[in-house]
């Protein structure tokens, strides 16, 4: 194709970036991450998830996890704050009887003193306080984060000099903040792997979606620069960048 059916084609991307919950599989296939990370979210929560316990998914999206869980549902609840996301997780949690409430504030979370033995947080936002504050004593939080320098050499390419969303997102700076809430840090790791987009009309999709990271984006914008990325795609076959995770369990110390 020639630079003006590109153009073309990535506009098309851009125009259909949209997400039901948070639901990537419009390029399914199309790029990868996450493959190869150190830990895995899901088998760290089944070592200390059991069906008795009290369950709080804090930033749940729009219930896709929370619900593979199979957890039991009088036993489960979730926090949503993006709207759009509220509306599905009515539709979609409410009526199988889990107690959903609209949240956007990680620092003032609807529910009373110690409700849960365990909560869970992915890619969400938190507050160590407040997540002590929730917790039973001898509860558990589990989270895997998004750390703050996610996608930054991606960035660099088609937004040069952008500043980092998230500065501080880092287990060197969260690991503490957690133990100075009265918090014991039973596990931590921190993770810098590899994400690859195959086309970049998939990039292209991801940038839009990944507005806080890549602010200001568009295929008129940043055309000169996705052109670079094309000749490197067709000489390489992919654009690699650089995902950043962290991961936390701490436990609120039994009375």
């Amino acid at each position: 194709m020639d630079e003006q059916e590109l153009g073309k084609v990535w506009e098309n991307e851009e125009r259909a970036a949209y997400v039901n919950g948070w639901d990537f599989s419009h390029i399914k296939d199309r790029y990868e991450e996450e493959k190869d990370l150190p830990w895995d979210y899901r088998e760290l929560i089944g070592l200390y998830l059991k069906d008795g316990m009290k369950l709080l998914d804090y930033d749940t999206g729009g219930g896709e996890f929370l619900l593979s869980l199979h957890h039991p549902y009088e036993n489960t609840a979730a926090t949503e704050g993006y709207p759009p996301n509220v509306e599905l997780c009515k539709k979609r949690l409410v009526p199988l009887g889990i107690d959903l409430r609209e949240c956007a504030d990680a620092s003032n979370v609807p529910f009373g003193d110690g409700s849960f033995d365990i909560i869970i947080n992915r890619h969400g936002d938190f507050d160590p306080y407040e997540i002590k504050r929730l917790l039973k004593p001898g509860g558990v939080f589990v989270t895997q984060q998004v750390g703050s320098h996610n996608d930054a050499d991606l960035v660099e390419l088609v937004l040069p000099g952008t500043p980092l969303p998230f500065p501080h997102n880092n287990l060197t700076e969260q690991k503490p903040a957690f133990e100075k809430a009265g918090l014991r840090v039973i596990s931590s790791d921190e993770a810098f792997r590899p994400i690859s987009f195959y086309d970049i009309g998939a990039f292209v999709w991801f940038a839009r979606i990944i507005e806080w990271e890549f602010p200001g984006f568009s295929v008129d914008r940043c055309f000169e620069r996705l052109l670079k990325m094309q000749k490197t795609i067709e000489r390489d076959g992919k654009i690699t960048g650089t995902i950043h995770r962290f991961m936390l369990v701490c436990r609120k110390e039994a009375l």
